[in-house]
């Protein structure tokens, strides 16, 4: 892991973009966050492009594009890690009340 690098950065030089239209780089990142977050991210009405690509698989790293019609990109990015965030919560809670709930029951047989 290279403590050097920032976790998340803009691309320098793609000149396609706007402030609605961003590509980010994350870098020690791959799949699982690409997937999950482009899930979250693609769900809103003011996304009309999320994606990504993990240029090499020899790389820990993972770009990120997105393209909006409403918000800022950066601002959608944010929103995007914050309801992801939520989501992954939400289910260790369940997960957790389910195994509690699993050991309580088999206590008591």
């Amino acid at each position: 892991m290279n403590t050097d690098l920032p976790k998340i950065a803009e691309i320098a030089g793609d000149e396609d973009s706007d402030e609605k239209s961003r590509t980010f780089l994350f870098n020690e990142e791959g799949h699982t966050l690409g997937n999950a977050l482009r899930c979250v991210i693609a769900s809103y009405p003011d996304v009309t492009f999320c994606g990504y690509t993990v240029p090499h698989p020899a790389e820990t790293k993972m770009h990120f594009r997105i393209q909006t019609s409403g918000p800022r990109a950066i601002e959608i990015l944010q929103r995007g890690l914050k309801d992801l965030e939520k989501m992954c919560d939400h289910t260790l809670e369940k997960f957790e009340e389910a195994v509690l709930t699993y050991k309580t029951e088999q206590m008591s047989t």
